[in-house]
């Protein structure tokens, strides 16, 4: 056997054109390349046993190949090493038995050699050798690779867990991965001993008889696996809102530091449906995911962080699945780093009917403008083949694929980054989609903006809540301008700009209060809003993390009448008071992000929310005027916000706002400054109040009027009296109690 030389590299590399993947208990050891291939040469070794050389009786007719690594990674390279140095130390030969070939690999002639000798004896042999002098019953396990498996599977299996349907090896002498000394494994390594010292002097029999009856009775390890239909099931998680789904890619984008989002939805022809279809897509220029993000993002069950981030929405994991399952049936993620490129399918359609879940990613290296196949992470065979997936369940082609991806270069620079999320096969509402959409007038009119919209317009159900006119609750638009407790990010829907609304920011008799729960810190802004007032609502804004999660909240006496409390709205960020119990690993809000757990931090929140806002009403309430005539709904101050560096500036008093452009900078009038210059900050007694929004009609009010209070502003406070004691109409509270006493000409 030792007497064939082995050819030169440059010989090896002239013949060698077979792929060889050598696997071990379904674990990648590496991919090799084969000298003199047989005819038909299996694509997969799996190497089922590791015998002694001297315990084989191999005819030295038989016909031979060679074998020398070619790694997809330096994990496949390092594994090879460890590999052939377990056969050359211990002088042991690995047998892999295929479907028309027996193969027998032979231990390196030298350590340190990379090329090994492989005997191959045509037809299906069986497990028992001749002049072998043991026999042993393996039972193979089935334990997926984390990354791509390259030639085989040519996809992504994605698990609930990583490690998947394992099984223990049963008995037998000096098995592979079992036999001592011990060859430990990890989530998708094989561990090789690094040296024989610690067997020296140990008898092999021996070992094989103190070990054999533990064999026998150890236990089979049952991991999760994730069958396709899971991403139905996935979903649900926002079955109540649908724009609870929008919100979860809406918090990736943020946490990748966009700074500008578009959300749209647009007609495609797709040639699997034969028609025109709807498609949303979510276009960000963030930061973008290498290959090892984006795989995380769409596999399910990675860690949690153990640092609770402030300036991170994202914890659990799910929020991509959930959140695009849940909008529909199919979602291509096409993201772009510096030096990356990276494409992934998450499909209903490509999965159905299957076993198993597979997710095709393909994942370039990226050079500048020029782009290339990354094969330290896949091989070309598995691109190629996760790309056909791609293009034959779904209507992107190479074409529509590089249109997408030239949108990366929107900012003129040769290292655009940024994710881009399509999603189609939209969920439907009878021979309609659950989402409507439209467009806005042309030239940018203020008067109609392009909205999203939940055909339903149905409002969800909260406590004591009377008024069925709850904006938020079905469009896309006023949601998100009150997403995020400070607005940063540019947000565009159907192409037209999304004006933030701070909702701290924009309240009249402003009332800061700071109070104590389980020894934590809370912070809230009480105040009236028109527009609520307008629309009947109000109720608690609660964000965490700077994300909303919960709105028009009602506590205290609002619950019990629909009234009580109109207009009035409170803002509070509960990200110090809703983190970790205890120090424990639960998270106090739900993982939809759409409300909070039952926990004790939250019933004292609600119960001291309650308190206040009752305070505030019967302080306040009958203080608030109104003044015929003037301007309608002018607020004492407003704010607008700088299209570029996304800081909030005041106006001086008495400045139009309708005389903005939509798109302002720090530059312009009125302000006529410069984005170096530090924010303003609302002060304390300082009264604004929402102005009236477009694309809502006005409630029946009889006469125009304008909120002013007595802690207005100071032309406010030289109005003349006789004027406001001629005009103020006072408003009436319902008491359950006896009536007030009551002021004559009130």
């Amino acid at each position: 056997m030792g007497d064939q030389p082995l050819k030169s590299d440059k010989s090896f590399d002239e013949d060698c054109k077979q792929y060889v993947l050598v696997k071990k208990d379904d674990k990648v050891i590496c991919r090799t390349q084969c000298l003199n291939p047989p005819e038909n040469l299996p694509p997969c070794w799996h190497i089922h046993d590791i015998v002694k050389r001297a315990e084989l009786t191999i005819r030295p007719d038989l016909p031979h190949c060679c074998l020398r690594p070619a790694p997809e990674s330096s994990r496949d390279k390092n594994e090879w090493g460890l590999f052939l140095s377990y056969l050359h130390n211990w002088n042991k030969v690995a047998i892999a038995n295929c479907t028309s070939c027996q193969f027998y690999i032979f231990p390196p002639e030298a350590a340190g050699c990379t090329h090994i000798r492989v005997a191959y004896q045509q037809g299906k042999a069986s497990n028992k050798h001749s002049g072998q002098k043991h026999c042993e019953s393996v039972v193979d396990t089935t334990e997926v690779r984390k990354n791509i498996d390259p030639d085989e599977n040519c996809c992504n299996s994605s698990t609930m867990s990583p490690i998947h349907n394992v099984k223990e090896l049963v008995s037998g002498k000096d098995v592979y991965m079992k036999k001592i000394p011990k060859i430990e494994e990890n989530d998708d390594c094989v561990k090789f001993p690094e040296s024989s010292d610690a067997l020296k002097g140990c008898d092999p029999t021996k070992r094989h008889q103190s070990c054999s009856v533990k064999r026998e009775a150890s236990l089979v390890k049952n991991y999760v696996r994730a069958d396709p239909s899971y991403l139905q099931t996935l979903g649900q998680a926002h079955s109540g809102w649908i724009f609870g789904a929008i919100a979860e890619l809406v918090d990736n984008s943020r946490d990748a530091k966009a700074s500008r989002l578009d959300i749209s939805i647009e007609s495609v022809y797709s040639k699997r449906a034969g028609k025109r279809i709807p498609m949303l897509s979510i276009i960000d220029d963030g930061c973008g995911m290498a290959h090892e993000e984006i795989v995380k993002m769409t596999c399910f069950g990675h860690k949690r962080p153990d640092i609770d981030d402030v300036n991170r929405i994202g914890r659990f994991g799910v929020g991509f699945k959930t959140g695009a399952m849940r909008l529909g049936k199919d979602a291509l993620v096409l993201t772009q780093t510096a030096k990356s490129r990276s494409i992934a399918f998450l499909s209903q359609s490509l999965n159905e009917g299957k076993d198993d879940l597979e997710i095709p990613t393909i994942s370039y290296r990226r050079e500048g403008q020029f782009m290339e196949i990354d094969t330290d992470v896949q091989s070309e065979a598995s691109a190629k083949y996760n790309l056909k997936a791609v293009k034959e369940f779904s209507h992107f082609d190479k074409y529509l694929i590089g249109e997408k991806a030239g949108l990366f270069q929107g900012n003129h620079t040769a290292t655009a980054t940024g994710t881009h999320v399509y999603i189609w096969n939209l969920d439907e509402w009878g021979k309609d989609y659950c989402l409507e959409w439209t467009t806005g007038l042309p030239g940018g009119s203020s008067f109609h903006k392009g909205d999203i919209l939940i055909r339903s317009r149905r409002v969800r159900s909260r406590p004591g809540q009377m008024s069925q006119k709850v904006p938020l609750d079905y469009s896309l638009r006023a949601y998100l301008e009150v997403i995020f407790l400070v607005p940063r990010m540019r947000i565009y829907v159907q192409g037209s700009l999304v004006k933030s609304r701070p909702l701290a920011q924009s309240l009249n008799q402003t009332s800061e209060v700071v109070g104590n729960i389980c020894g934590r810190s809370v912070h809230l802004t009480l105040g009236r809003c028109q527009l609520e007032w307008e629309q009947g609502n109000c109720g608690m804004f609660l964000y965490w993390h700077g994300r909303l999660i919960e709105a028009y909240k009602r506590v205290g006496g609002m619950v019990h009448s629909g009234e009580v409390g109109r207009g009035v709205i409170g803002v509070i960020d509960v990200s110090d008071l809703m983190v970790m119990d205890d120090g424990s690993s639960r998270v106090s809000v739900h993982n939809n992000k759409q409300g909070f757990l039952d926990c004790e931090p939250y019933a004292r929140l609600e119960e001291w929310l309650g308190k206040k806002a009752d305070e505030y009403w019967d302080k306040n309430y009958d203080t608030v005027q109104l003044k015929k005539g003037g301007l309608l709904y002018k607020p004492d101050d407003e704010w607008v916000q700088c299209n570029k560096c996304r800081k909030w500036r005041m106006l001086i008093s008495g400045f139009d706002s309708n005389n903005l452009p939509l798109e302002w900078f720090c530059y312009m009038k009125p302000f006529e400054g410069s984005c170096e210059t530090l924010e303003q900050k609302i002060q304390h007694g300082v009264i604004t109040v929402s102005t009236k929004r477009s694309g809502y009609a006005s409630p029946d009010v009889e006469d125009d009027a304008t909120i002013t209070s007595e802690g207005g502003s100071d032309s406010d406070a030289n109005r003349d009296d006789n004027q406001t004691k001629k005009n103020k109409q006072g408003f009436k509270r319902i008491w359950k109690g006896l009536p007030r006493t009551s002021k004559k000409g009130k």
